[in-house]
């Protein structure tokens, strides 16, 4: 009888073993990244409205193209490469969103420089 109670008792532990193995590695898969995915949709629809597709379309372009490799590894199940390409999408289209309101304020720049110039020379020449 005593020799049944042991057999049990190690099946017991090897049980409750496996299933906190089990668990554990369940855990390290992670979950999905959606808030990190809907923060690089939300970056890319910014600079889309920022002007990015004429303005800055190479870092725009591989923003979405890194969201959609995102998308995909996501729906493999592959949430640690799906989050790492979903945070460099957003670091792409955060930086096509501040190229594309750079080159905006410097063509304003620009038209401001031009305007003074022409100023400049409307009143030289009134004065003469």
């Amino acid at each position: 009888m005593n020799q049944i109670f042991k057999t049990h008792q190690t099946y017991k532990i090897v049980a409750v073993t496996t299933l906190a193995l089990l668990l554990g590695a369940c855990a390290s898969t992670g979950t999905a990244p959606i808030s990190e995915m809907a923060a690089a949709r939300a970056s890319i629809t910014q600079a889309e409205s920022a002007g990015a597709l004429d303005l800055a379309p190479v870092d725009l372009l591989s923003a979405r193209d890194k969201l959609s490799k995102a998308e995909a590894a996501s729906q493999e199940k592959n949430y640690e490469t799906a989050q790492q390409l979903a945070a460099k999408a957003q670091a792409d289209a955060e930086l096509a969103e501040r190229k594309a309101r750079a080159a905006k304020a410097q063509t304003a720049a620009d038209e401001l420089a031009r305007s003074n110039e022409l100023l400049r020379k409307e009143i030289n020449r009134k004065v003469k």
